[in-house]
């Protein structure tokens, strides 16, 4: 916690977490793996900084994406090509157009609050850009395809506190504004993410971590896993007569599960947190703006986890 990020013993931690995140997500070669402050919030306006040139299109599928948008717009044209904020975010728009001049498509693959996920990279030949806050290494990525991918580690990476950028380093530097040394990606890039004094604790946590996801299959297996708990839970939620999904289907999300009470069944909400509660299942409480329950199923939950709870879902039935 207390040694110099100078010192001897932090630089090998940090040249093996990049080497080891690119080897998890077999990263080309042209990439620079970041390891930054400020969270995939800062990000929002930082992708735009380096990348924004004339015109930007994003897809607008969640509370993230829409604050990702908003600060794109600071910098120039925006075109949103899609929007499921009508319908509270419950599905991922199809058969949208991305305009072909533009500078990057910007999209989140996880919807954290509302359980909804993109779990394929787009066929399209803008240059993407992702926030994979939520679901990084929770499946392989052709990272040919992107510019930049970010996101906060505090998910499925690290503690919060450091945030991971990838980024493809022959598209940097085609803007023509000046951008603030800080937040120019090449100022990074260029001294391997030691310009000032990193995170060293959860830069340190995060090669902990990569090295468990790496004995234990890598990004194919935490696949796996994830499916086999994303199964468990939704076939409970769909077999359940108390509860509901409030995804589509098609477009749920492995990492992020939401659910709801029945209509006839909404006054026990309360008494399922509590009953819940009692059984060492915490964390469960959804977002204000959706309601109900949301059980997050990053990488490091176990199916025993997630089978507790569908234990207790199975009890709370009987019993009412």
């Amino acid at each position: 916690m207390e040694i110099s990020h100078r010192a001897k013993d932090f630089q090998p931690i940090m040249d093996e977490a990049e080497a080891i995140f690119k080897e998890l997500l077999d990263i080309p070669e042209g990439y620079s793996v970041l390891f930054l402050g400020g969270g995939a919030s800062l990000q929002f306006c930082q992708v735009p900084y380096n990348f924004l040139e004339k015109k930007a299109a994003y897809l607008n599928t969640g509370t993230w994406a829409k604050k990702a948008l908003k600060e794109a717009k600071l910098f120039g044209e925006v075109v949103e090509v899609a929007s499921s904020e009508a319908d509270n975010y419950t599905y991922i728009p199809k058969n949208f157009d991305i305009p072909a001049d533009a500078d990057y498509f910007h999209f989140t693959t996880n919807n954290t609050i509302f359980g909804t996920e993109i779990t394929k990279d787009f066929d399209t030949n803008v240059p993407l850009i992702a926030d994979m806050s939520s679901d990084i290494f929770s499946r392989p990525v052709d990272v040919s395809k992107y510019i930049c991918i970010y996101g906060g580690a505090q998910k499925n990476l690290s503690m919060a506190g450091v945030t991971f950028v990838v980024v493809k380093n022959d598209a940097l530097g085609k803007v023509s504004r000046r951008i603030p040394t800080m937040l120019d990606y090449r100022t990074h890039a260029e001294k391997g993410s030691m310009f000032n004094t990193p995170p060293v604790v959860p830069i340190y946590t995060a090669l902990q971590n990569m090295k468990w996801l790496k004995a234990n299959g890598g990004v194919e297996a935490a696949q796996k896993r994830a499916q086999e708990r994303a199964a468990l839970l939704y076939g409970e939620i769909d077999r359940n007569r108390i509860f509901r999904g409030t995804a589509v289907e098609e477009d749920r999300s492995v990492m992020n599960i939401c659910f709801v009470m029945n209509d006839e069944y909404k006054e026990l909400e309360a008494d399922f947190m509590q009953f819940a509660t009692e059984r060492g299942i915490v964390g469960i409480k959804g977002h204000r703006s959706v309601g109900g329950f949301r059980a997050s199923c990053y990488n490091a939950m176990s199916l025993e986890g997630v089978q507790t709870l569908v234990d207790a879902m199975k009890e709370f039935e009987q019993k009412h």
